[in-house]
C-alpha cells in the first residue's frame, strides 16, 4: 500500500515505544493490535492534523510493518524510515470486567529502544517550526534515562514545549524505587505534566483526594501544568499559580474499553493547544499563557478525544472532524476549581 507523504509543517515530535498490543479476547484467543502509549499518542496527533515527526526505529519484521502502516496511515512522518533488524516490542493485554487494560511486556533487544539523545536531538534541531515534544510510559524507565533525559534537556533548552506523560507501568520493572526516580528525573524536564489518579499514587503521592495528590507533585516539579485524569469523571488542569479547571462528559459513555484512552486525552489536549491564539504567538514556551478560555476548549477537546476512544475496542483515534462534532454535540461540563 502507498501513502502519500506527510506534508504538514512539524510541530510536535515524539519518542517512546511502539509495540504490539495482544489483546486477550473473551474466548481466549489473542488479537494483535499496533499500540504503545507513545505510538498512539503519535497516531492521534496525526490524525487530527497536526504535523507529527516520530524519532523512534520501527522493525522489518511483519508487526513493525504493521506500525509502520499505522504511522503512514495518520500521515506522521518517521524519523528513521529504513526500518532495523531488532524485533518488534509487545504487550499481553488483558481487561478486566469494566475494560480496564493491564499489561505484561516484552522489551529486551526491541526496535523502538533503538535509539540515542544526539541522534534525537540533531533531528529536533532541523525542524524550524517544531514547537511540542512528548514522551512517557515506557520511555521513562530507568534502563533507558540515558536515552531520552539528555534529548528532553536539550528541548527545554531550546525553549520548546515539553510534555511528560507518566503513564506508569509497574509490572514491566524490578526496581520501583529506581524507576520513580527515572520517571521523576523526566517530570523534572516538563512544562506540561500528564498524569492518572493510578500514577500519583505509584509515584508516592498517596493523599486520599486526587487534586490533593497532583497539587503535591506540580509543586515539586518546574512544570507550568498538570493534567489529571479521572476516568468518568473526566479531567483537570491545574495551573503551577494555583488555579485549576474540571471537564467532564455530559451525557453517560458506553465504554468498550479503556485502552489508549489517556494518549487519545493528551492528544486532543494538544491539538486543542496548538490552536490557540497563545500558543501561537509565543516563540518559547516560557512566553505561554493560558486563560480560562484556553483552558476550556482545551479540556473540552482532550475528553472529547478520550470518550470517542473508549467507544470503541481498542486504540482508535478519532479524527479532527468526529472530535469537534463530539464536542459541539455534547458539550463538556466545565468548572472552576
Amino acid at each position: 500500500m502507498v501513502f502519500p507523504k506527510p506534508n504538514l509543517p512539524i510541530q510536535v515530535a515524539t519518542a517512546g515505544e511502539a509495540l504490539i498490543d495482544m489483546i486477550e479476547e473473551a474466548d481466549g484467543r489473542v488479537r494483535p493490535c499496533a499500540g504503545g502509549a507513545v505510538y498512539n499518542l503519535t497516531r492521534a496527533l496525526g490524525l487530527q492534523g497536526v504535523g507529527t515527526l516520530y524519532l523512534n526505529p520501527l522493525s522489518r519484521d511483519r508487526f513493525g510493518r504493521m506500525l509502520a502502516e499505522g504511522i503512514h496511515e495518520a500521515r506522521v512522518m518517521l524519523a528513521n524510515e529504513v526500518p532495523v533488524h531488532e524485533p518488534t516490542s509487545l504487550a499481553v493485554v488483558g481487561l478486566d470486567e469494566h475494560g480496564k487494560a493491564s499489561y505484561s511486556f516484552y522489551r529486551d533487544g526491541v526496535a523502538d529502544r533503538q535509539v540515542h539523545a544526539p541522534a534525537m536531538t540533531a533531528q529536533c534541531a532541523a525542524l524550524s517550526q517544531l514547537k511540542v515534544v512528548a514522551t512517557g510510559c515506557l520511555a521513562l524507565v530507568a534502563d533507558d534515562a540515558s536515552k531520552y533525559l539528555p534529548w528532553l534537556k536539550a528541548q527545554r533548552a531550546a525553549g520548546r514545549l515539553v510534555v511528560v506523560d507518566a503513564n506508569l507501568r509497574p509490572a514491566i520493572v524490578p526496581d520501583m524505587a529506581a524507576y520513580q526516580a527515572s520517571v521523576m528525573a523526566a517530570l523534572g524536564q516538563a512544562d506540561i505534566v500528564k498524569v492518572s489518579d493510578d500514577d500519583l499514587q505509584t509515584l508516592g503521592f498517596s493523599a486520599a483526594d486526587p487534586l490533593q495528590a497532583a497539587r503535591e507533585l506540580l509543586a515539586v516539579t518546574p512544570a507550568r501544568w498538570l493534567a489529571l485524569t479521572l476516568g468518568a469523571k473526566g479531567a483537570v488542569l491545574l495551573q503551577r499559580d494555583g488555579a485549576g479547571w474540571q471537564a467532564a462528559e455530559s451525557v453517560p459513555v458506553t465504554v468498550a474499553d479503556t485502552v489508549g484512552a489517556g494518549d487519545c486525552f493528551l492528544a486532543g489536549m494538544l491539538v486543542a493547544l496548538l490552536q490557540r491564539p497563545a500558543m501561537q504567538a509565543a516563540h518559547k514556551a516560557s512566553e505561554l499563557r493560558l486563560d480560562a478560555q484556553d483552558v476550556e476548549h482545551i479540556l473540552g477537546h482532550a475528553v472529547a478525544s478520550a470518550s470517542l476512544c473508549v467507544m470503541q475496542t481498542g486504540c482508535v483515534p478519532p479524527s479532527l472532524a468526529q472530535a469537534q462534532a463530539r464536542v459541539r454535540s455534547a458539550r463538556p461540563l466545565f468548572r472552576t476549581l
